[in-house]
């Protein structure tokens, strides 16, 4: 009687313990799998807008914070501290790799954050070196920005990736020249004691009018999906360090606190 009912305890803590390792396997998977972001498969499927979109700069609405009206970065700095320094011309902004990234002088929490860039229309170089630059939610999870048309790169590293978590649902880049169109809504998380997550951040991203992140989950900082508690945080322009990706132009930047 003693060996059987030993037997059927370690049945059951058996049970428990299976069921726990399968709560945990699915978080600990996606991040092997963030991991392992730089495969070439599956690529999305090329998707056309299904008008011209915005080839004159789109309007704001009336209750935005004017993040870039075309005159000046006033509400922009360099991460390193002082002014932002890209150039200003003819109504748009446009990386400038030797002054490093810009980041917003005032920071968010949830909002809805329009920005419009462009890829230049002559540009040499295959995958990440074509256009290459990243949009920092919080100052801390970037949605990439990048060069899609008819280039083929990595696992979430294409435009509108969650980088190296996520990548779009679609690809609907227009070619260099023309001007693409993002509008992200992105939820912030909430944190526990402990400094893990209680809530995730998620956001959904719309490219040229289609959606191509559906409130997805974001694991946690970009490149490693490691989590760092944080309050609110910054938009970050990123002027990617590669020297030979071409530089990618930016105008009518708006956001909404939600």
């Amino acid at each position: 009687m003693k060996s059987i009912l030993f037997f059927r305890v370690f049945l059951v803590l058996l049970l428990i313990s299976s069921s726990v390792n399968s709560q945990e396997r699915p978080l600990e998977q996606e991040k092997k799998a963030a991991g392992m972001s730089e495969i070439r498969v599956p690529q999305p499927e090329s998707v056309v807008p299904g008008v011209d979109f915005c080839d004159q700069s789109c309007g704001a609405p009336s209750d935005a914070i004017i993040l870039f009206d075309g005159k000046d970065l006033s509400h922009w700095e360099s991460v390193n501290g002082g002014k932002a320094e890209w150039p200003v011309h003819e109504g748009v902004f446009t990386v400038d790799k030797k002054k490093g990234n810009i980041r917003t002088v005032k920071e968010f929490r949830d909002f809805q954050l329009h920005i419009e860039w462009q890829i230049p229309e002559e540009l040499e170089g295959t995958e990440q070196s074509r256009g290459n630059s990243g949009i920092f939610l919080q100052g801390m999870y970037e949605i990439q920005v990048l060069d899609g048309f008819n280039n083929p790169t990595y696992y979430a590293g294409c435009a509108g990736s969650i980088y190296k978590q996520s990548p779009p649902l679609a690809n609907v880049t227009r070619k260099p020249g023309k001007w693409n169109v993002y509008d992200i809504i992105y939820t912030a998380p909430t944190f526990k004691k402990d400094g893990t997550y209680r809530t995730y951040p998620y956001v959904t991203v719309i490219l040229n009018g289609v959606i191509i992140q559906n409130h997805t989950r974001i694991l946690g900082e970009t490149v490693n999906a490691e989590i760092k508690e944080h309050g609110n945080g910054p938009i970050i322009l990123q002027a990617h360090r590669d020297p030979t990706a071409t530089n990618v132009s930016f105008r009518n930047i708006w956001i909404r606190e939600l």
